[in-house]
C-alpha cells in the first residue's frame, strides 16, 4: 500500500487559502493566524500534505503547557507527584479538510502528534487537547482522553497511555 500523505512542519510553500474543515474558527486560525503563532514560538504546526497533489489535507499544533493538579481527573491525579501543576503538551488545534472526511486522517494526525510528543527531548507527563466543540471532544474521548474536572472540553491523556495507542 502506498503512502498518501506526508506529515511535515508547516512551511511557506503549504497553500492554506483553500483549507476548509467545516468549522469557521479552525479555518480562520489555519489560514490567518497559525504562521504568527509559529513565528512567536507559541506553537509548532504540522500539516498533512497529500503527496500526489501537494494539497494540505489537515494540520495540528503543539504547545508547551501545564494544568493544575487539582483539575486532573481523580483516578489519574492520585498517582502523580504532589507538584502544583502537571507538565504537558497541548494539542491546541487539529483540523482536517472536509474533502478527506472518513478516511482516518484525524486519527493519523493525532497519532503523529503523540509520536512527536513522545520523541521530544523535553519532559511532559501528559497530552492535553482543547476540543473546539462537543464533536471534537468525543473524538478525543474515543482515544481514551479524559475531560478535566473544571474544563470538560480540555481533555487529558498521560503520554505513557497515549503511546499504547500507537504501539503495534
Amino acid at each position: 500500500m502506498s503512502v498518501r500523505f506526508a506529515i511535515e512542519p508547516l512551511a511557506k510553500a503549504h497553500k492554506r487559502d483553500d483549507f476548509f474543515s467545516g468549522n469557521d474558527r479552525i479555518d480562520s486560525y489555519f489560514r490567518e493566524t497559525v504562521s504568527q503563532d509559529v513565528k512567536r514560538n507559541y506553537a509548532t504546526c504540522f500539516v498533512a500534505r497529500e503527496i500526489a497533489t501537494d494539497r494540505v489535507a489537515g494540520f495540528y499544533t503543539l504547545s508547551s503547557s501545564n494544568v493544575p493538579l487539582t483539575e486532573v481527573p481523580e483516578p489519574l491525579a492520585t498517582r502523580l507527584p504532589r507538584y502544583p501543576t502537571v507538565p504537558a503538551v497541548l494539542i491546541g488545534w487539529l483540523g482536517r479538510h472536509s474533502d478527506y472526511a472518513g478516511q482516518g486522517l484525524g486519527e493519523a494526525l493525532l497519532f503523529d502528534a503523540i509520536k512527536t510528543v513522545a520523541n521530544a527531548p523535553i519532559g511532559a507527563h501528559a497530552i492535553f487537547a482543547d476540543a473546539i466543540d462537543d464533536q471534537a471532544a468525543a473524538f478525543y474521548v474515543a482515544f481514551g482522553f479524559a475531560p478535566l474536572v473544571q474544563r470538560p472540553r480540555t481533555l487529558y491523556l498521560p503520554v505513557a497511555t497515549a503511546l499504547n495507542l500507537i504501539s503495534p
